[in-house]
């Protein structure tokens, strides 16, 4: 028998059960972030050498602003006094990481209400812009390394930025990059001043597209799978809304994603109706 019985209804729980919020539940305003669009599938319409590239973390998106650590839709992560000590007074753009495949253990350190030290301790501060300063993503960039080499601490630093030179050593490094565990490569203008929303001056280099989707049913299945959920019905940034039913596990299935969620999906381009092909659940996106 199935330990747990799926019961269509809408959860009042959030999705994090142990979501961190700033002191009486309240979340701050979302900071403003940049958010990447994808590369385009000819490499070659890019001019490389106007990029830095660097690896795309799977980490959760943190933003210091100098005095507190916020997810990127504006709650407090209730990370160690130790940990925001060591930390300049400087808005800091980056990710919370452990290390390549382990999102969920880096995801469930941030959000704890009471953070366990010792995770922390094996929790890195992956730092990738410098919010608000003057001059190109390249002079932010080269500031971001002095800032984390004048800290002196092993947790803080600045992701490596590379030159490429064409667009077959790109694809070299993303194969590299994949093939130990890595998700991809972020591509970041050079020249690019700071700027916040979903922009052109950095994209992601994957070897699937993924995006995020907001969840709106949750669909009954038949079958093997009656009792369970057969499929999210959700809806993408562009609007379009369809069924996500792969990529679950029998667990997940039982206990779904919450409607109201944010979910990452995975996909191979797009049908000929302009919509994901082959789109798979990934996870339930970080806060």
């Amino acid at each position: 028998m199935r330990k747990r019985v799926f019961v269509q209804a809408l959860l009042a729980a959030s999705c994090w059960p142990e979501a961190v919020a700033l002191s009486g539940g309240a979340s701050a305003e979302a900071p403003a972030l940049l958010r990447a669009k994808s590369a385009p599938g000819n490499l070659n319409r890019l001019q490389l050498g106007d990029y830095l590239v660097s690896e795309k973390l799977d980490g959760v998106r943190a933003f210091w602003t100098g005095q507190a650590l916020l997810t990127r839709k504006g709650l407090r992560i209730a990370a160690p006094a130790w940990f925001t000590a060591k930390l300049p007074a400087t808005p800091l753009d980056g990710e919370l990481w452990l290390a390549r495949g382990q999102f969920e253990a880096a995801s469930a350190t941030a959000r704890r209400q009471q953070p366990i030290d010792e995770e922390w301790q094996r929790l890195n501060f992956m730092l990738f812009e410098l919010p608000g300063a003057p001059g190109s993503f390249a002079q932010r960039a080269a500031r971001l390394a002095s800032l984390a080499a004048e800290q002196r601490w092993a947790n803080l630093q600045a992701v490596a930025q590379i030159r490429v030179g064409s667009a077959a050593e790109l694809r070299a490094r993303l194969d590299q990059v994949v093939r130990f565990g890595g998700e991809g490569l972020v591509l970041h203008r050079a020249d690019a001043i700071y700027s916040t929303g979903r922009s052109e001056v950095l994209l992601k280099l994957k070897p699937e597209d993924d995006e995020e989707a907001e969840v709106l049913a949750q669909l009954p299945g038949a079958g093997r799978l009656a009792g369970l959920m057969g499929a999210l019905l959700v809806r993408n940034r562009e609007g379009q809304e369809f069924k996500l039913g792969s990529g679950f596990s029998e667990a997940q299935r039982a206990d779904p994603p919450a409607v109201g969620a944010t979910v990452v999906y995975r996909f191979r381009g797009l049908t000929a109706k302009g919509l994901p092909r082959f789109a798979t659940f990934v996870r339930v996106a970080e806060l």
